[in-house]
C-alpha cells in the first residue's frame, strides 16, 4: 500500500481579507503560519517521515511546507517546485473582494466563477484547465516517485488540490463544486499496488476541520 499527504497552505493574508488570490504571490497570515506548524506537529505525532516533497511556485505553499518540515525536524528533504501545482489563475478577479463580486454579479455567477468546473473568469482559468496541468504533473513527476516507494507530501492551493482530488476520486463536476478543502490540514490518501485510491481522511480534530470547511465555503457571503 502507498500513501501520500496533500496539504493546502495555511491561511494567506488575502484569504483573511476575503480577496480572490490566484497567482498573486501573497504571504501567510499569522493564523496561516500557526496552521502550518500545527500540521507539522500532527504529522510528526502520527510518525510520518517523508522522502520527497512537491510544492507550487507560490510562497504561501512553499512557506507552509517549510514550517511543516521544521516542526517535523526533517532536513535536506528533496523538494520539487512545479508551477503546475499553482493555484487557479483568477484573471480579472484577482485582488477583488469576493463579497463585492458576489453582490455585483449575483450568487449564481459568483459560485460558477468560484466553484464551477468549466466557468472561466476573463483572463483566467477554469478548474478544468487546472485539472489538466495538475494531472500532467501527477502522472509525469509525482507518480514515479510514489512507485519507488517514496512517501510524498504535496503542499499546494485549494483549487489545485481540488483538481487533483477530482481526478483521483473520479468526481463529477457537480460533486467537485461542493468540495471545500480546509487550510493547513493534512489529507492522507492510501493507494493499492496500481495506485488506485483505497481511502482518504483528514488528520486532526474532526470538529475543527469541519468548522474550517464551513468557513471556506462561506467566503464571499
Amino acid at each position: 500500500m502507498f500513501k501520500i499527504v496533500l496539504l493546502r497552505h495555511g491561511e494567506s493574508v488575502w484569504n483573511k481579507k476575503g480577496l480572490f488570490t490566484g497567482w498573486t504571490d501573497v504571504d501567510l497570515s499569522p493564523r496561516g503560519r500557526s496552521e502550518s506548524r500545527a500540521a507539522g506537529q500532527t504529522l510528526k505525532a502520527k510518525k510520518f517521515v517523508f522522502d520527497y516533497a512537491f510544492t507550487s511556485k507560490l510562497k504561501r505553499a512553499q512557506k507552509t511546507l517549510a514550517l511543516v518540515l521544521g516542526e517535523m525536524k526533517l532536513k535536506n528533504l528533496p523538494v520539487k517546485v512545479d508551477w503546475r501545482l499553482n493555484e487557479r489563475h483568477y484573471g480579472d478577479l484577482q485582488g477583488k473582494n469576493k463579497e463585492m463580486i458576489r453582490k455585483k454579479y449575483g450568487d449564481k455567477q459568483f459560485l460558477l466563477w468560484r466553484r464551477g468546473y468549466s466557468a472561466t473568469p476573463p483572463g483566467g482559468e477554469s478548474l478544468k484547465d487546472v485539472e489538466k496541468r495538475v494531472v500532467a504533473c501527477w502522472r509525469g513527476k509525482i507518480m514515479p516517485e510514489i512507485k519507488k516507494g517514496h512517501l510524498i507530501i504535496i503542499t499546494a492551493s485549494g483549487n489545485s488540490l481540488r483538481a487533483l482530488v477530482k481526478y483521483l476520486d473520479k468526481m463529477t463536476a457537480a460533486e467537485i463544486s461542493e468540495l471545500n478543502i480546509p487550510y493547513g490540514t493534512p489529507l492522507v490518501y492510501e493507494f493499492d499496488a496500481v495506485l488506485k485510491p483505497i481511502r482518504h481522511y483528514y488528520l486532526g480534530d474532526q470538529k475543527k476541520i469541519k468548522a474550517v470547511m464551513r468557513e471556506v465555503k462561506k467566503q464571499g457571503k
